[in-house]
This record gives structure tokens, sequence and C-alpha cells, in this order.
């Protein structure tokens, strides 16, 4: 009777013990995978897409798939302003048309037959996100909605944003329509060389008249502007497939910085996201931390070309972009079936034109 006793209690161990090495051998594999990873990013950032990057480098300083391609919604008017300032002069006119009025946007609603200055347009669409406003803009300059949009993936790609495609000026819903966090980061960097739009991003609220004395009051959508001394200005965005999208610059010191956000499922979350993204920024530039890329699950497939290196004492991959070594590694996903999983070749590293680091991404065409 006691040996039986005893060979039941040392079975229990060895299961127990069996249990364990188990349970060792699936954190492993889960941490080797990269699945655990992601849960400690997803725990900052709850968006598909995030990034932050020194404006005066362009470095990425922390981020969670910054590669990703998402659907921009409004954060596209950022380039239709640009686009529109680069031929346009602010005070010059402009009559709303039936399709501008027509277009399906937020309010207040212009209506056909108004007139209002290209400046205060500018306002409209970018404190406010009006769409009519911005398609009045690029009826304006190009004479069609269609036309115009040729010049703004003219624009985005003359500014260094590759893996960006428009298909109208105001951000809505339209196919192969996307952009990565990381072209958002440098199209609000390029947006802010531009005078008239630094200042109408940095303000408050404004009223607008249009040529035949209708008053219309506007707040900005950026809530970062009241509770951020250091925010200088940004442009939000929103429609169910891109969810909520937040781009916006901060200075500190010598330092501006550029946050991203895109995909993010509850809107207060943008200005929390947008905070941690600039926290870590700061915390890199005063070289109290490394600068650090995540990568999200396979089927995602994102591509992030930035050094890395594994972190040996988790047994788990962590993408890190090195202080001073920015060296860009090519990477290219083959072509795969429904459900099964891209495999990815390691191309020889190219070094990219005038910067210490870039990022670029050739992608499978899936629709964002």
């Amino acid at each position: 009777m006691r040996q039986l006793r005893v060979t039941s209690c040392e079975l229990r161990v060895k299961g127990i013990k069996k249990l364990i090495l188990f349970l060792s051998l699936l954190f492993t594999l889960l941490l080797a995978t990269g699945y655990w990873s992601l849960a400690t990013a997803s725990d900052d950032i709850s968006a598909r897409a995030a990034v932050v990057i020194d404006s005066a480098s362009e470095k990425i300083l922390y981020a969670k798939n910054p590669n990703l391609k998402q659907p921009p919604a409004s954060t596209t008017k950022l380039i239709t302003a640009m686009v529109a300032l680069d031929r346009l002069n602010p005070d010059s006119i402009v009559t709303i048309s039936e399709n501008a009025a027509n277009t399906p946007s937020v309010s207040p609603h212009l209506r056909k037959g108004e007139r209002f200055s290209v400046r205060d347009l500018l306002y409209l669409a970018l404190m406010r996100s009006v769409n009519s406003a911005a398609v009045a803009l690029a009826e304006a300059v190009a004479g069609s909605e269609d036309a115009f949009v040729s010049m703004m993936n003219d624009k985005a790609s003359h500014l260094g944003a590759e893996n960006t495609r428009f298909v109208n000026a105001s951000g809505l819903p339209g196919p192969n329509q996307h952009i990565t966090a990381f072209d958002l980061a440098i199209i609000m960097k390029k947006s802010l060389g531009y005078s008239l739009i630094r200042e109408v991003i940095n303000t408050r609220a404004k009223e607008i008249f249009s040529e035949s004395g209708r008053r219309i009051f506007v707040k900005n959508t950026n809530q970062l502007l009241w509770t951020d001394e250091e925010n200088i200005g940004g442009k939000t965005g929103y429609t169910r497939a891109a969810r909520h999208c937040f781009v916006c610059a901060a200075k500190r010191g010598q330092n501006t910085l550029i946050a991203a956000v895109l995909g993010e499922p509850v809107r207060d979350n943008l200005w929390e996201s947008s905070a941690v993204l600039l926290s870590k920024g700061y915390d890199v530039v005063a070289q109290k931390a490394e600068p650090m890329i995540y990568l999200s699950r396979e089927y995602e497939r994102p591509v992030v070309f930035a050094s890395y290196k594994v972190d040996k004492k988790h047994k788990h991959k962590k993408v890190i972009a090195k202080r001073h070594k920015y060296k860009a590694k090519k990477v290219a996903h083959a072509s795969h079936k429904k459900n099964s999983h891209a495999k990815i070749d390691k191309k020889k590293t190219k070094k990219s034109s005038g910067k210490e680091f870039s990022v670029r991404r050739h992608e499978s065409t899936d629709k964002s």
C-alpha cells in the first residue's frame, strides 16, 4: 500500500514537470515567433500602425508596423493643401461647384455658388475636415478632382512618400488608396514648410466668412492643441475602413518630432498613443532609450527595412533601429496562396541616397 502511494506521488511530480516543460516550450515558441513582442507593443499602441520620427533627420525613433499600408482618411488633406498652395494664391476666390457641394462631408456644408478664399477653404479642410472644401480646391487647381489626384500622387512621390497612393482629394474611401505611417510622418514634416499650413493646423478656433457674408465657426479637431503646449499642429481622419487616424508635430527645445497613428479603433486613444510616441521619441533623442521598431503578426505582412537584432535574454525578435547605424535591409515577400505564410527573402543592403536611414518597402498588391 505504501509503495502504491509513493508511485502515485512520483507520477504526479512527473506530470507536473512535464506540464512545466510544455509551458516553457510554448512560452519560448511565442517569443521566438514574435507574438509576445507584438503583445508588448500593443500595450503601448493599439493602432494597426504608428511611428515617431525626428523631423530633422527623418530617422525612426519608435514604431509599430511603420510601413503597413492603410487607408489615409482625411490625413489626405495635407497633400491637397500643399498642391493647392503650390498653384493658387491664398487670397484667390473659389466658387463652390455642384460637385463639391454634393460631396459627402461633415458640417458645415458648403453650398453651390458660394465663394470663399483659398485661405478660408484651407481652414475648413484642415481644421474641420470639410470634404467639400478639399474638392473645391482641387477643382480650382486642375479643373477636376481626377486631374488634381494625379498632381497629388506626383507630389507625394516627390516628397519621398513612395508607398502612398491617393484616389481623391478628401480621403473618402476609394479602391487601392493607401498610405503608411512612415509616409504620413514625412508628408506632415514637409507640410510644416508651408507657413500657411503651419498656421492653420496650429489654430484652435476660427471664424470663416463667405464672400456673401455667411459666418461659419470652425473648431480644430486636434485635441492636443488644448492639452499639450509642445504640440504645434496635426491632422485627424476617420472612415470605417481607416478607423481613426492622426498625425502631429511637437517641439521640445531644438527638437521637432512627428508622430503618426493609423488604424486606431478608439478615437480617444489617438491622443494617448500620440503622447506615448512623442515621449518615447524624446527619450531616444535624449539618449535614454534605443530606437525600436515592432513588427506585427505575419499575416499582416509589414516589411520594415531596418537593422535588427534578437534579444538573447528573452529569445524573441525585436526590430531595433540602432542609434548611429541605420543600415537599410531590403526584404521582399514571395507570392503566396490564401492562408499560407508569406516567405521572406533577405536581399543585399542598399545605401539610401543622402540619408543615414530610410524606410521603404516592396509589398504585395493586397488591398489595404
